[in-house]
C-alpha cells in the first residue's frame, strides 16, 4: 500500500523517515506541506485519520508559535485555519496509510506502523 508522507524538507526527522521508507522499499508519496500547504479540509481529514485533535499536531517549539500564538485561546477551527496559513507549525512528518495516520516520530513507531 502506498504511504503518504506529509513532509517538510527542513526537518531532519521528516528526512529520516523518507530515507527509512526508501531504504526499505516502501512505496511512498511525498506531500511537501510547506510548498503545497494543506487546506482546512485536508487538515481535518488528517486529524480524523490520526484520531486526534488539532492541538496534537501544533509545533509549540516553533519560533512563529512562540512569538505569535503562545497563550492564545483559539478554537479547534481557528487553529486549523492558522495551520493552513502557517504549515511550518504542523508537526512532521505525518505518515498516512489508507484510513489511518500517525506522527512519524520516533522512527521505531514508523517501522511498526509500516509493518502493520
Amino acid at each position: 500500500m502506498l504511504v503518504k508522507v506529509l513532509h517538510n524538507g527542513n526537518c531532519s526527522k521528516s528526512n529520516a523517515v523518507l530515507e527509512y521508507l526508501d531504504e526499505n522499499g516502501v512505496p511512498f508519496e511525498i506531500i511537501n506541506i510547506v510548498e503545497d500547504p494543506l487546506s482546512a479540509l485536508e487538515i481535518k481529514t488528517v486529524l480524523k485519520k490520526l484520531n486526534q485533535s488539532v492541538f496534537h499536531i501544533i509545533r509549540k517549539t516553533e519560533k512563529l508559535y512562540i512569538e505569535k500564538f503562545a497563550g492564545k485561546d483559539l478554537s479547534e477551527e481557528e487553529w486549523i485555519k492558522v495551520l493552513s496559513e502557517n504549515p511550518e507549525l504542523i508537526q512532521r512528518p505525518i505518515i498516512i496509510k489508507g484510513s489511518v495516520a500517525m506522527l512519524g516520530r520516533p522512527i521505531e513507531n514508523v517501522k511498526y506502523f509500516i509493518e502493520k
